[in-house]
């Protein structure tokens, strides 16, 4: 009797489920039509729609400059195709995001064949939303807010731009589209789960988890089941780019996983479901194709080698994994080893730190900066500008003699290919995109330095500030061409279009 009662629950709420579905999809074609209608299109026919999936499309960082260099690319090229993007900025307009986008990248958006669908319910996918469990409550969070985007409207292609892999089960559920998505890094990795397997304290796995054997075994078991379901997730989405060599070993690894006692407790019910689901699809994404993002380098790479300030500059939102900690540590050790570099001394150095604030803990992070370098008594010579304009952007990177990075894996590093078109010297930290694809040598010669302490960091600054001057053009030349050639737009939109997204919209 309790079996016949749960499997009658069960179906009722499959029903419900289903009924839902096909309510969205046959309100979608009345919706479709509103929209295109608002836009002036006449022929709506031959129009195609493709949803790009970014909650954050109004930052202003890196991977909103993959977005909307998709978004014009696309605009240019396919004038029969709207562009959509699903966005949590509800305190803006569409307008006032064309214009910063404008100022701030120096790309031009046309509102002919652009609409914002904008999200009430972003705060799910915030880490504050969720202290406990977060890249649960997170990915959790994304299934909610992407139910809610095709609510309002379920696009012929869904793109997700911002690495919200739990979405792509729910857009296929719902809206029977093809998926695609460009990963700036993966929301957990092997390595994450080797760190918890031997108990290594780090970043993600904290002393008072790496210093018990239970709470290990309990976190292991739990990124154990988040790994399997994010490579399921992964999995769905029919091409999948990446902006990194370092990005694509850790996805082609993650597309790779398997887990054999998950996998067998999937045979059973009610999990066999989803092995059900899963065989629908006959092609499986097996390894993801390397784009690096576009980098508009047009204007960076004119600006003069020669008469550069002693300044050390870094370009980066003020987000926790930035480490800007680190970088006002690094320099207050080169003031410490070398005093010349001091306000007072005979060659002063400066440490301009420019970076977009999001909300009120990037505003907070900000504060608590100013307080560490107060305390570092270097105050007078590191200056902060938040949220600044491209046009102030380019003239600090005109002036500047070094570029700064010191996140550690960086999984790619727009800022740091910005610093080397410019003929800014970069020092990064040495690992993930900067270390693998970005500062690398040019015909055997060097484009820039690595560092990973504050003693390496500030050696490395002194090596610039000391460079011959043959040497240093030379350098600063070297890092301009490979920058330039490597990493332009023309190149972004070339990988863009061979990761085949056009084959999946006609389809």
């Amino acid at each position: 009797m309790a079996w016949a009662l749960a499997i009658f629950l069960v179906c009722l709420v499959f029903a419900q489920v289903i009924g839902q579905i096909l309510g969205l999809r046959r309100r979608n074609i009345k919706q479709r039509a509103k929209l295109l209608s608002e836009l002036g299109i006449e022929d709506a026919s031959s129009k195609k729609i493709v949803g790009f999936f970014h909650p954050y499309c109004n930052a202003g960082g890196g991977g909103e400059r993959v977005l909307w260099a998709a978004v014009h690319a696309l605009q240019r090229k396919e004038p029969d195709v709207v562009s959509v993007v699903y966005s949590g900025d509800i305190e803006t307009t569409k307008e006032k995001i064309i214009d910063k986008v404008k100022a701030r990248f120096d790309i031009e958006l046309y509102p002919q064949t652009l609409h914002f669908v904008f999200l009430q319910s972003r705060n799910l996918v915030e880490d504050f939303t969720w202290p406990h469990f977060t890249l649960l409550g997170q990915s959790l969070g994304s299934m909610y807010l992407v139910w809610e985007a095709m609510t309002y409207l379920i696009p012929d292609l869904f793109i997700d731009t911002m690495g919200y892999a739990f979405t792509y089960p729910v857009v296929s559920l719902i809206g029977n589209i093809p998926v695609g998505a460009y990963v700036h890094y993966p929301t957990i990795s092997t390595t994450m789960l080797s760190r918890v397997r031997s108990r290594t304290q780090g970043v993600t796995n904290s002393e008072a988890i790496s210093s018990s054997i239970l709470l290990s075994q309990v976190k292991l078991l739990y990124y154990r089941i988040f790994m399997y379901y994010y490579a399921y997730s992964l999995r769905q989405a029919r091409f999948l780019m990446v902006n990194s060599s370092w990005t694509k070993a850790h996805i082609d690894s993650i597309l790779q996983h398997q887990d054999i006692l998950l996998d067998a407790i999937h045979f059973l019910p009610p999990f066999v479901a989803l092995k059900l689901l899963s065989c629908k699809r006959s092609e499986i994404t097996k390894s993801a194709q390397i784009v690096y993002p576009s980098c508009d380098t047009r204007q960076m790479s004119v600006f003069p080698l020669e008469g550069r300030e002693r300044v050390i500059l870094s370009i980066a939102q003020f987000r926790p994994e930035k480490a800007h900690a680190a970088q006002l540590y690094a320099f207050h050790k080169l003031l410490e080893l070398y005093p010349e570099y001091r306000a007072s001394g005979a060659s002063p150095a400066k440490l301009v730190l420019m970076g977009g604030s999001r909300n009120v803990g990037d505003a907070n992070r900000v504060e608590n900066l100013i307080v560490l370098a107060q305390e570092l008594e270097i105050r007078d010579q590191v200056q902060f500008i938040v949220n600044a304009k491209y046009s102030e952007i380019l003239s600090w990177l005109s002036r500047a003699s070094i570029g700064l990075s010191t996140m550690v894996d960086e999984h790619f590093g727009i800022n740091v290919v910005e610093f080397m078109a410019a003929g800014v010297i970069p020092v990064a930290h040495a690992s993930a995109g900067p270390l693998l694809d970005i500062v690398v040598p040019l015909d055997g010669e060097p484009t820039g330095y690595h560092a990973t302490s504050p003693e390496t960091f500030a050696e490395a600054f002194r090596t610039v500030l000391t460079l011959p001057k043959d040497a240093e053009l030379a350098m600063r030349q070297r890092a301009r061409t490979l920058a330039v050639h490597k990493f332009s737009a023309e190149e972004f939109e070339k990988g863009w279009d061979a990761s085949g997204w056009q084959t999946w919209l006609s389809r």
